[in-house]
């Protein structure tokens, strides 16, 4: 009877690390709901990864599908699987934002004024790429020492 209960308790660990696991992979936001394919350019994608979501007013609405690199344009082209209960209007905007100070990046959706519906495969026009905290620093540092060099 101790080895049934030890046995239970092993499977019941093992089914929480797996949770664990998918939760960390940001894979447990996989859903059996009908999806739509948009697509979005970017200039620069940052930390930008496959599976991440997609969020309007803070509900997730889709994941990255795909992320790959547009050689006529020199962009990333980013495929976004909206669920179909979701529409958003053709003058919709698209930025690429991060979740706290360093946190994972995804995607926002901010919703236009215009009549008509984004339909499937069709691209975002309005898009806004991520802000690298790198260059941000980098262009803080140069302003400033182009300040002190301009005072002597």
């Amino acid at each position: 009877m101790l080895d049934l209960w030890v046995g239970l308790f092993v499977c019941a660990g093992i089914g929480a690390l797996l949770v664990l696991a998918l939760k960390v992979g940001n894979m447990s936001g996989f859903s059996v709901a009908d999806t739509y394919q948009l697509y979005a350019n970017f200039d620069n994608i940052g930390g930008l990864k496959p599976r991440a979501p997609v969020k309007s007013a803070g509900v997730v609405v889709g994941r990255v599908a795909e992320i790959t690199f547009n050689n006529d344009r020199f962009t990333a082209r980013v495929a976004l699987r909206i669920e179909k209960n979701y529409k958003f209007p053709k003058d919709t905007t698209a930025s690429i934002l991060t979740s706290g100070l360093l946190g994972e990046q995804y995607i926002g959706l901010e919703g236009g004024g215009d009549d008509k519906m984004l339909a499937q495969d069709e691209t975002i026009k309005l898009t806004q790429s991520a802000v690298v905290l790198e260059k941000l620093i980098s262009q803080f540092l140069y302003s400033k020492a182009a300040e002190g060099d301009s005072k002597k």
